[in-house]
């Protein structure tokens, strides 16, 4: 099914990624490395592609990477966090510039390292570059409304958005560039230091940026190491210096992480986890309309998006309609390699996915639910295609766990309080998608849907963007909002300074403004 006839410009070239930064060195490494294997193959028999290795750090290297951030913001006092706005952004620009240079590297690596089709790969390049940009527009937002001294009871306060510290990110591996950034980007702009470690896979594509980061911003502020997150994310956690815990991912490995700080009460989170976003399709629904968003809302880099559609509710009178359209358009859709021409499903990146999902679909079909597509199920060596389950129960696996894959649960509803109560009984409210017409019947869910998630989609599949829009989720999806508005302020604190207002103090403000001595005390206006 699959062509194995590699473009030139997407041949793969083994990557023995040796280097990491800590305090604004690149610095060697002579240790153990950690192999890529690609779940894509370049051979008529199956066979998984090389491409390459990366460092396994040890703990040392990770005390280290600590010790550069904590040196760089210096309890507040280092150049990075009392920098002016624009001398930031001055910095942030110019490692924007120099990570352009890297485009087609990167896209590259994303289809091989994590099987994301060309034009996703590219579209997540060229997204994550624009959010860069969209993010220094926001802080200067931020800044230019700060210029300025407000009065009250007699006190003058100069107040501005100050940075929190020391902050580890971990970025997941289904948006290894996008959301890795989206954490970054806002925490280093507003004045913090940062320890970065890639996820498990899409690791290789962060190499090329190294150099960007070292030369683009002062010693100490983005520190990147390479290895598994046991080792080097829990001692550093250990030792109480980490402000702030940024994180996408797992759940698990969040809780575990904050566990291991002894002073949780200081501790910031910004986290987005699990999600188990439903479709709930009245009567009335736009039916081709429906089964396209279902579709791409379900099955978009084979569902592996905590935005994903992970169960998809319909009404009883239109189930028979909805199911034969969904199931035919499912089987319809092609599977190939990430570059081939109009590939919808690729290669799973982790070898053992097939597996799990196969017990997912084992298990729903042991207790009742029938696969409802021709190709369901179907297995190749790096594959399965996605099942499409009916009628699906509350005692499946696929029905509780987020199983972050190609395999699809459908439950039918004949009174909308079932996914009403569902929904309020979930331990996830991250979105839904609601799909109908008639407004009457609209209204009141909307009322509550808003309630019991963050964001209702109107006749659409859930997603992420655009990334102006708040994206965040109630109970255990998300701590916190990510976008480019509400991040710059998710990584930063409201700090002030407060006088009052006398003849002798007022003259010391009009100095320090006059003198631009004090990079906080200012009333710039950056256009």
């Amino acid at each position: 099914m699959i062509n194995n006839k590699i473009p030139k410009d997407f041949v793969p070239q083994p990557i023995e990624h040796k280097s990491f930064l800590i305090g604004g060195q690149i610095k060697k490494w002579d240790g153990p490395q950690q192999e890529v294997i690609s779940t894509i193959s370049t051979t008529d028999d199956y066979k998984p592609t090389y491409l390459g290795s990366y460092p396994e750090l040890t703990k040392e290297e990770a005390l280290d990477a600590l010790d550069a951030a904590c040196k760089a913001y210096d309890m507040g006092k280092g150049v990075w966090p009392t920098m002016r706005t624009k001398d930031r952004i001055a910095c942030m620009e110019e490692f924007a510039s120099q990570m352009q240079t890297k485009r087609n590297e990167i896209v590259k690596l994303l289809m091989w390292e994590i099987g994301k089709s060309l034009p996703d790969s590219e579209k997540e390049f060229d997204r994550t570059v624009q959010y860069v940009y969209d993010t220094i527009e926001d802080y200067k937002n931020i800044d230019r409304d700060a210029a300025k001294f407000e009065q009250y009871e007699g006190v003058n306060a100069h107040i501005r958005r100050g940075p929190l510290g020391v902050v580890l990110c971990l970025g997941p591996y289904n948006y290894p560039l996008n959301e890795a950034f989206a954490l970054l980007i806002p925490a280093i702009l507003m004045g913090n230091t940062v320890i970065y470690k890639p996820a498990k896979l899409g690791v290789l594509l962060i190499t090329p940026l190294l150099e960007a980061f070292a030369s683009s911003f002062p010693a100490g502020v983005v520190n990147i190491v390479f290895g598994r997150g046991r080792v080097l994310a829990s001692p550093i956690m250990e030792t109480g210096k980490v402000d702030v815990l940024a994180l996408i991912g797992n759940s698990k490995s969040a809780n575990a992480l904050q566990e291991s700080h002894p002073k949780k009460n200081r501790l910031r989170l910004v986290l987005g986890l699990e999600a188990k976003n439903p479709a709930v399709i009245m009567p009335d629904a736009d039916l081709d309309l429906t089964v396209k968003e279902c579709v791409s809302g379900s099955l978009s880099f084979n569902g592996q998006r905590c935005t994903a559609l992970k169960v998809i509710y319909v009404h009883q009178d239109i189930r028979d309609a909805f199911l034969e359209k969904y199931t035919k358009a499912v089987d319809q859709l092609k599977f190939g390699n990430p570059w081939e021409e109009g590939s919808f499903l690729t290669p799973l990146p982790e070898a053992d996915k097939p597996d799990y999902i196969q017990e997912l679909i084992d298990d729903a079909t042991a207790k009742g639910a029938k696969i409802l597509n021709q190709k369901g199920g179907e297995r190749f060596d790096n594959y399965i295609w996605p099942a499409v389950l009916y009628p699906v129960t509350k005692d499946m696996r696929v029905y509780q766990e987020e199983q972050f894959g190609p395999v699809v649960p459908i439950l039918s509803f004949t009174d909308i309080e079932t996914p009403l109560n569902d929904m309020a009984e979930s331990n996830y409210g991250q979105q839904v998608s609601l799909f109908g017409s008639d407004v009457n019947t609209l209204a009141p869910l909307i009322d509550t849907f808003v309630n019991l998630v963050c964001r209702v989609n109107l006749n659409s599949a859930c997603q992420r963007g655009p990334d102006i829009y708040p994206f965040t989720g109630r109970k255990d999806s998300a701590v916190a909002t990510l976008s480019v508005h509400d991040a710059l302020r998710s990584f930063s604190i409201r700090t002030f300074v407060a006088s009052k207002d006398s003849e002798a103090n007022n003259k010391i403000l009009n100095d320090l403004i006059e003198s631009r001595a004090s990079n906080f005390i200012n009333t710039d206006y950056i256009l």
